[in-house]
C-alpha cells in the first residue's frame, strides 16, 4: 500500500512537472510571436502614410552631375555694365542611396576671401517636378525652385517659388544641362521683366575635373 501510494506521488510531480514545461513554452513561443508582430508593424507605419519611392528619370540625370568641376561664375549686371567673373571650385555628389544630388560650391572673391554655397536637388517621379533649395554664405535666405512638370530628360529647368505669397520675389528661371559629352555643366540664371522677357543674370560654366 505504501508503494501505491509512493507511485502515485511521482506520478503527480511528473505530471505537473509536464504542465509547467507545456505552458512555459506557450509563453515563450506567444512572446516571440508578439514581438515578431509589433516590431513588423512598426517598421511599415511610415510607409502606410509616406511610400516609399525610388530614383527615377531624373535622379538619372543628376547623377550625371555629380563630380569635380572648375567653376567660372559670370554675373551680368543689370545696368548693362562689364560682366564680373569669379572663378570657383564645386563638389557634387548622389546622397540618401541616389535620390538627391548635393552641390557643393566655393567661390573664390576678388577681395581675397572665399564664399560657400551649397545646393540640394530632387526630383519626384510622381509630379514629375525637379525642386532645388539653395542657401550660401552671403545671405540668411533660402532659394527655392521647382520645374513645371515638363523635363526631356536633357535639361532641367526650374522657376522661383515664393515661400510667402504676400511678399513675392522677382521672377526668375534657371536652365541646367550638359554640353561636349559630359564635360561641361552650364547653368543660366535669368531675370522675367514685365514684358516676359528674358535677361541673363548669372552664367556658370562648370568644366569637368580630369
Amino acid at each position: 500500500m505504501r508503494t501505491f501510494k509512493i507511485a502515485i506521488g511521482i506520478a503527480v510531480l511528473l505530471g505537473g512537472a509536464t504542465l509547467l514545461s507545456q505552458q512555459t513554452t506557450t509563453t515563450t513561443t506567444t512572446t516571440k510571436t508578439t514581438t515578431t508582430t509589433t516590431t513588423t508593424t512598426t517598421r511599415d507605419a511610415q510607409s502606410s502614410y509616406e511610400p516609399r519611392q525610388g530614383p527615377g528619370a531624373g535622379q538619372a540625370l543628376l547623377a550625371q552631375f555629380a563630380g569635380d568641376w572648375d567653376v567660372v561664375k559670370t554675373f551680368f549686371p543689370a545696368s548693362g555694365g562689364t560682366p564680373v567673373q569669379t572663378k570657383g571650385t564645386c563638389r557634387q555628389m548622389m546622397i540618401h542611396e541616389g535620390r538627391f544630388l548635393q552641390s557643393d560650391f566655393t567661390f573664390f572673391e576678388r577681395d581675397g576671401k572665399n564664399s560657400t554655397g551649397t545646393g540640394i536637388s530632387g526630383f519626384d517621379g510622381k509630379t514629375n517636378r525637379f525642386t532645388t533649395v539653395w542657401y550660401d554664405s552671403r545671405q540668411v535666405t533660402m532659394s527655392i525652385r521647382q520645374s513645371d512638370g515638363t523635363f526631356n530628360g536633357k535639361e532641367i529647368v526650374l522657376y522661383a517659388t515664393d515661400l510667402s505669397p504676400d511678399r513675392p520675389g522677382r521672377r526668375s528661371v534657371a536652365r541646367a544641362h550638359l554640353e561636349e559629352n559630359g564635360r561641361v555643366l552650364l547653368h543660366q540664371h535669368f531675370f522675367i521683366d514685365d514684358s516676359n522677357k528674358e535677361h541673363l543674370m548669372v552664367e556658370l560654366r562648370m568644366t569637368r575635373k580630369k
